[in-house]
């Protein structure tokens, strides 16, 4: 999947921009806080429905603006051509159209034009909370399965339900309604935690291939999924601490518990890492899951978007980098840096088209 244009209308600090891309590498300079992430995360919305900073819609309009428009003209590899829109107004939900018809749910267009985005705000993987990690993995396998998406919504609602009914007082929770909506958990649970096992056991081994090149193997890195769906039937799992969640008010077990425990040398990276290995797994994570899009889902080859990925590494990883990206597993490409040198040595070692932009106080000029 290629985009070829890109409007902007009150994104954030961009007031206007209409760009025409290369379908290779494009590549935005600029000093911090001049808008180069919110172009990177504009695109990310017309794939994934939100903002990569997981703020409120209307947090993506500029400060004085009622709306905000992004639209962006694609082309599959076999030429037929995509136009997506959206649109943001505040008090009003989100637009979102495929070639001028709207969706009836956004989930229908996730996985339409894959997209992995390497940012800073990858470091939570490593220093966050667990809910982190979980959307970590939903956001990539809602691109590739369907059913996940739908499983995943109704987990969500059961549980909301459930959890109201354990914060209730008077009347007593009424246990039988209690039973159904843990059945319903477990129902779409299973198939969560299915679909999450299976992604995680393939997305290992390519993980840890890319970390042993960024690194030239100089550290082992590890990743293991952890669910309560593995101490059995997860109905029974729910069900087992019923009077301790009706003391805390709220499920104490599910998959909303889930966690992905990512290991240095066999050890927790949160605890051992620098920031050098710490970046550097984190890049791995996300260039494996560019490779996981890209075999699987609707099989066309995914955007990437790197933001400011060079800080905090040394020059062997750097290279080790460059030569990756440059090369032809990758299709198209879009970068940020502060630094032009990083930039120049990426285009020079790519030798193909690409597109230089200037990115300062939201305006973006050639």
């Amino acid at each position: 999947m290629i985009l070829q244009q890109l409007s902007i209308l009150n994104y954030k600090n961009i007031r206007q921009a209409d760009l025409e891309l290369s379908p290779k590498m494009n590549c935005f300079i600029g000093h911090n806080g001049e808008g180069k992430t919110n172009l990177l995360d504009a695109i990310c919305f017309l794939s994934l429905c939100k903002s990569a900073t997981g703020g409120a819609d209307s947090q993506c309009i500029c400060h004085d603006e009622e709306f905000a428009v992004v639209q962006g003209h694609y082309v599959h590899e076999d030429g037929t051509a995509e136009e997506i829109y959206l649109g943001i107004k505040r008090g009003a939900k989100k637009q979102l159209k495929r070639n001028k018809k709207p969706y009836k749910r956004l989930a229908e267009h996730i996985g339409l034009i894959p997209l992995v985005m390497v940012s800073p705000l990858d470091a939570m993987l490593i220093a966050g909370g667990s809910e982190e990690r979980r959307r970590f993995m939903d956001i990539v396998i809602s691109q590739t399965d369907r059913n996940y998406i739908d499983a995943l919504m109704n987990y969500n609602k059961a549980l909301l339900q459930r959890n109201a009914l354990l914060k209730q007082e008077e009347p007593a929770p009424d246990e039988e309604l209690l039973g159904l909506w843990e059945e319903e958990m477990a129902r779409y649970g299973q198939v969560v935690y299915e679909a999450r096992e299976r992604y995680v056991r393939e997305f290992q081994p390519i993980f840890q291939q890319i970390y042993a090149y960024l690194s030239l193997e100089r550290e082992e890195v590890g990743l293991r999924y952890v669910s309560h769906a593995q101490r059995g039937p997860l109905l029974d799992v729910i069900r087992r601490d019923r009077a301790k969640d009706l003391v805390m008010g709220y499920s104490l077990h599910g998959v909303h518990k889930d966690d992905l425990e990512m290991t240095l040398g066999g050890f927790p990276i949160k605890r051992e890492g620098s920031q050098g290995q710490n970046k550097t797994y984190l890049i791995a994570l996300k260039l494996a899951q560019f490779d996981f899009l890209k075999r699987t889902g609707s099989r066309t080859t995914p955007l990437l978007l790197l933001d400011d990925i060079f800080d905090k590494l040394d020059a062997d990883r750097v290279e080790r980098i460059v030569r990756l990206v440059a090369g032809d597993s990758y299709g198209q490409i879009f970068i940020t840096d502060t630094n032009r040198d990083h930039l120049d040595q990426i285009l020079s070692r790519m030798g193909g088209d690409y597109r230089l932009f200037h990115v300062q106080e939201g305006r973006i000029s050639p």
